[in-house]
């Protein structure tokens, strides 16, 4: 018996790939659909899936283990992060200013 048997699930509900988003109130779900923001859980930033910096951390070894990934910027800010002053300056400028009122 294969493992879809096994756990009682059919063929075709084994083959359906989902991905784990982190929803607006900061709890995972499943989803068919990839997000297309990710986030960094430590410091609750989040930015664009292909940020440079986020890149130079992963190719170091780091941050995989806290990364999170959002449907979309709306549930990422819902979520209370903030955005990524690299991949998104002007996001992060707009929030840092509104933090300084």
């Amino acid at each position: 018996m294969n493992l879809s048997g096994r756990f009682g699930l059919n063929s075709d509900a084994a083959k359906e790939k989902t991905y784990l988003l982190l929803g607006s109130d900061g709890r995972l779900y499943r989803s068919q659909t990839p997000g297309t923001i990710g986030g960094y859980r430590r410091k609750k930033i989040y930015g664009r899936l292909d940020c440079p910096s986020a890149l130079r951390a992963i190719a170091r070894g780091g941050y995989v283990a806290h990364r999170v990934f959002f449907a979309d910027e709306k549930t990422a800010v819902a979520a209370g992060y903030r955005p990524c002053a690299v991949c998104l300056p002007d996001k992060y400028a707009l929030w840092k200013a509104d933090r300084s009122l």
